[in-house]
Order: structure tokens, then C-alpha cells, then sequence
């Protein structure tokens, strides 16, 4: 279970690691106490392990910075929901082990309380007694976010990615 933070539409990059953080890139814990500043300053202090960021569409568009979901991850984040997201910043949430997960987040408010099952596709909002549908993740990227990421995937597995497995 984790509370929702809501977000809207066009969430960048830039909002999630403010540029003028860069000198922290090297230092993502200290960066991580700075993320979505922009877009709501009380997010990096008031978030709690297993809180969900809840955007619109284009969630994550901008540049490739991949230190953008991880300092979402870092703080807490259990998972990201949206309408839809930037590709490399979808690829890159799954890379480091954060489910992104594209669902109609419009029935989603502000503070509810949230279950996600990934391997059933389900949102459940405990908060309004409703369940979100979405796609299950296509196999290996649910291999991939179980080891944790890519990089714990390849040390298991080796770096051969087989379709369906």
C-alpha cells in the first residue's frame, strides 16, 4: 500500500532533477532529497517508503537523464502511474527496477491509499473501493523489475534477452 501524489500532464526531467542540482548527479542520495522540487516542493521531504507518483500524460519527457527515476526510486517511490510516459524514461524506470506503469489515473485522487499487483494488471484504490486496469508488464521487463533492474537481471541471467521469457 502506498499514498498517492498526484501529478499532472508533462511532467519533464527537469522538474523531476532540477538542473541546477547537476553538481549532485555524483551524489544521487543528496540529490534524491531535491526530487520534484519543481513541481511540488514538499514532495522530497514529506514523501514515505512505498508512496506512488501519480502523473498524466507524457510523464517523464525531456532529456534522458537517467537519474530521474532513480532519485524518484531513491526516495521511497514504490511506482510510478500515468497516463503515458516519455519512451526512455519508461525504459530507464524499468532499468533501475521501478515499475512504470501506464493506467487511466484519472479516477485516482490526492491521498488515496494505493495496491498495485503487477503480475494481475490492478490498481486497487483502497480510498474509493476501485480497481484500475492495465496491461501486465510483457514478461521479461516483470523478470527485469523482480531482480531489481536490469543490471541485477544480467548478473543472473547473462545479457541474453530472450522474446517471452
Amino acid at each position: 500500500m502506498g499514498r498517492a501524489w498526484k501529478f499532472g500532464d508533462n511532467i519533464s526531467t527537469d522538474l523531476i532533477a532540477a538542473g541546477r542540482y547537476y553538481h549532485l548527479r555524483s551524489n544521487l542520495p543528496e540529490l534524491a532529497k531535491h526530487v520534484l522540487e519543481d513541481a511540488r516542493p514538499e514532495f522530497a521531504g514529506q514523501v514515505k517508503p512505498g508512496d506512488i507518483v501519480v502523473g498524466g500524460r507524457n510523464f517523464g519527457k525531456g532529456s534522458s537523464r537517467e537519474h530521474a527515476p532513480v532519485i524518484i526510486k531513491l526516495a521511497g517511490t514504490r511506482a510510478v502511474l500515468a497516463k503515458s510516459f516519455a519512451r526512455i524514461f519508461y525504459r530507464n524506470c524499468i532499468n533501475i527496477g521501478l515499475p512504470a506503469i501506464v493506467v487511466d489515473t484519472d479516477k485516482i485522487a490526492e491521498g488515496d491509499d494505493l495496491d498495485i499487483d503487477l503480475e494481475k494488471g490492478i490498481v486497487h484504490d483502497r480510498t474509493r473501493g476501485i480497481d484500475l486496469t492495465f496491461p501486465p508488464l510483457p514478461k521479461v521487463m516483470a523478470r527485469i523489475l523482480e531482480e531489481g533492474g536490469l543490471v541485477e537481471y544480467i548478473k543472473h541471467h547473462g545479457d541474453l534477452v530472450v522474446a517471452g521469457t
